[in-house]
């Protein structure tokens, strides 16, 4: 346990963050408090530009550790002061440097924007929070197809969808303000739940009662927010979750009856379902999604090591996610995701290159890879704390080799970058990547991720955003507790309501 005493009043979440990337499995804690007094028992790091900003003492259960003294409480100049500080005293330094956002292709395209060079990209990310150049150079190739996918569909949408268009489109801002939309659906069921899941997931039994409840209060919201959205199409569709096909095959069919009817799904760009779990995949699932347009699936094994699976419990085999990924080809999908995890419990460096392998004989059309965030819903952080010699996390070094292992893995596929996005307390300080080939990237991950456009969010859990000029955003959050949000329909639909007519 690492504990902090502050007298700095703003931007902690930043300190937290670049703390447990330095000490990665250590718990983190921070308090607000006059701390004018000197205490010399421990280090001062003190930057020459010292001056009235504030101090952060670090403290162990043992005691003071050393005290850093911040100059200034500007946001990037405490990150840079907090991470240099944190460098030096362990050594180590972090693959995107002082950066603690979700989405720093956001920084990237700004500088795109304004002229700059891709070499003086890199050279004012690493003098601006000393981002590595391969950290750069990715950001910049993914800034780039997004700009480039983004203004595909817009322009495909004003030839081909013109009763979307509402409003102005404000393509310089890479923003799109034209009356579109995408819609998320959320299942939140699974057949089992994972060591290291942390969303809103119910393991599903032989009891139906809370699926077809949960079904009937979602029909309820998709027919409120089909009149919200009335005469226009979605540019995109995702349903996701939890694992959407852990429904049975007439609940699927209702789910995607009711979407068709309410929101004219057969006319958007694609309809993705998270098929996710290969043990939930059966031929008539995929016929029942096959027959209402779905036209992008995931297949997610995240390790083809059989021990992993079983540790985390994903209840499948390997064997099974071929099979489930060998049907759905048989069943005509041509665009099938998988996801893989990098730094699960046990996994060293050869194993991943063994997955990556296995999932190259695949050949899948696009490739998610993310590194492992442990959060704190989820059992694994027990599981770690008490693996004694069963195999925690991998460390930084090893999560950052994994993926160099997956990158060129993905590229030997034919596929490029093309979204990114960060979590707190990610593996490695690392970075979760959608690899595609040409024409099979998912819109809807580049919409989301970087909120350029409105989303209308359905399920338990799931959060409606309305993107606003230059970018501002409103959110509109469901209930999370799938009881909660089968009793909360009519108060869900005031907030949404008042959320959509008041952009």
């Amino acid at each position: 346990m690492i504990f902090i005493e502050t007298d700095i009043q703003k931007n902690t979440d930043d300190i937290h963050a670049l703390t447990r990337a330095f000490f990665p499995g250590e718990e983190v804690r921070i308090t607000e408090c006059d701390i004018s007094s000197e205490d010399m028992s421990h280090p001062v790091i003190k930057p020459e530009n010292s001056g009235k900003g504030g101090k952060l003492v670090y403290k162990s259960d043992q005691g003071a550790m050393f005290e850093i003294v911040v100059p200034s409480e500007e946001k990037d100049e405490l990150k840079r002061t907090v991470y240099t500080a944190l460098s030096n005293r362990t050594g180590r330094t972090l693959p995107w440097g002082a950066l603690t956002g979700i989405r720093p292709t956001r920084l990237i395209r700004r500088r795109m924007e304004s002229g700059m060079t891709d070499s003086e990209i890199v050279a004012d990310m690493k003098n601006s929070y000393f981002t590595s150049e391969e950290k750069s150079l990715l950001s910049i190739e993914i800034a780039k197809k997004e700009k480039e996918l983004i203004g595909r569909l817009a322009e495909d949408r004003r030839a081909n969808n013109p009763c979307n268009n509402t409003g102005d489109t404000n393509e310089e801002d890479f923003f799109i303000n034209d009356g579109s939309y995408s819609l998320y659906v959320d299942i939140p069921f699974c057949p089992t739940r994972c060591l290291y899941c942390s969303f809103t997931s119910n393991a599903v039994g032989k009891d139906r009662t809370m699926v077809l409840d949960y079904l009937d209060a979602l029909e309820e919201e998709i027919k409120e927010c089909g009149d919200l959205v009335k005469g226009r199409v979605p540019d995109t569709v995702y349903v996701g979750g939890g694992t959407p096909t852990a429904l049975l095959p007439k609940e699927l069919e209702r789910l995607l009856a009711a979407l068709q009817e309410g929101f004219n799904t057969d006319r958007a760009y694609e309809l993705t379902v998270e098929a996710g779990r290969p043990d939930s995949i059966t031929d008539d699932k995929l016929d029942i999604m096959k027959s209402h347009g779905v036209t992008r699936i995931s297949v997610n094994p995240q390790t083809m090591n059989q021990k992993t699976l079983d540790i985390i419990g994903r209840r499948h085999t390997v064997e099974q996610v071929k099979e489930a990924f060998y049907l759905a080809r048989e069943r005509g999908f041509d665009n099938i995701n998988m996801d893989m995890i990098l730094g699960l419990p046990g996994e060293e460096v050869s194993d991943v290159r063994h997955t990556v392998d296995e999932l190259c004989k695949l050949d899948p059309d696009s490739l998610t890879v993310h590194s492992l965030a442990v959060k704190r819903a989820a059992a694994m952080r027990d599981w770690i704390r008490n693996a004694e010699g069963r195999g925690a996390a991998a460390d930084a070094s090893g999560v950052e080799a994994m993926m160099s292992i997956a990158d060129r893995g993905a590229r030997s596929l034919g596929m490029s970058p093309y979204y990114l996005y960060r979590q707190k307390n990610i593996s490695g300080n690392l970075e979760n990547t959608g690899y595609a080939k040409e024409e099979r990237h998912c819109l809807y991950n580049v919409l989301i991720n970087e909120e350029i456009q409105d989303i209308l969010a359905l399920g338990a859990g799931a959060i409606s955003k309305r993107v606003g000029i230059q970018g501002s955003v409103k959110r509109s959050a469901n209930y999370k507790e799938v009881h909660d949000y089968i009793k909360g329909i009519g108060r869900i639909m005031e907030k949404k309501r008042e959320l959509w007519y008041t952009k």
